[in-house]
């Protein structure tokens, strides 16, 4: 019974750092991803500007690149950015209700984004299959909206998850944080991609 008693604190010590390390196993991961990611958007781009660079005319006739709605769409998913980060520092003061604010604001930017999107494609006057141009625009556009759509459930199942009391606090918050980090990336490679489909192919 001694022994029991003696060992139960080192026990509990185990245990918490076990969980530490699993939190910081799971930003790990999903750096790992991010990664990997970055490798398959990189293959895209770097098609994309072999492509470009072996055409007489870009983008080819007939395929005129509007700037209004991708450029209200890009200030709108970069500066969710900066609100997202808002919610960051809310939790890391233990303020669940501002860090709830934060990223349901995010969670509609990114719905708006979304939505800015879809409007985008249905005005547009070509498709997929139009010529190579809008065959890279609506795959590239296309797989990084997915992403986008990932990081709005991934900012809900945030949100859903606050509902629990002490689910997060200023000392438990990797699941905030890993969130902010996809987001961050997705508005990284759209930055990118705006610069490549609709800046370099206007100007």
């Amino acid at each position: 019974m001694q022994d029991s008693t003696l060992n139960a604190p080192e026990i509990a010590l185990g245990s918490a750092a076990s969980h530490e390390e699993h939190q910081d196993l799971r930003v790990f991961g999903l750096l790992t991803f991010l990664i990997s990611e970055s490798l398959m958007f990189g293959g895209f781009f770097a098609t994309y500007l072999i492509l470009r660079g072996g055409a007489a005319v870009w983008p080819p006739e007939g395929t005129e690149v509007e700037l209004l709605v991708p450029t209200i769409n890009t200030i709108i998913l970069v500066s969710s950015s900066f609100v997202i980060h808002l919610g960051d520092t809310a939790i890391k003061k233990n303020n669940i209700a501002g860090m709830r604010l934060w990223y349901g604001i995010t969670a509609l930017m990114g719905a708006i984004f979304l939505g800015g999107q879809v409007y985008e494609y249905l005005t547009l006057g070509y498709g997929l299959t139009t010529n190579v141009f809008s065959n890279c625009f609506y795959l590239m556009t296309g797989f990084h909206g997915l992403h986008v759509f990932i990081g709005l459930l991934l900012i809900l199942g945030v949100l859903w998850r606050s509902r629990r009391v002490g689910h997060y606090s200023a000392t438990k918050h990797t699941g905030i944080e890993m969130a902010e980090i996809y987001w961050h990336f997705v508005d990284i490679i759209w930055i990118i991609l705006f610069t490549l489909l609709y800046i370099l192919s206007v100007f």
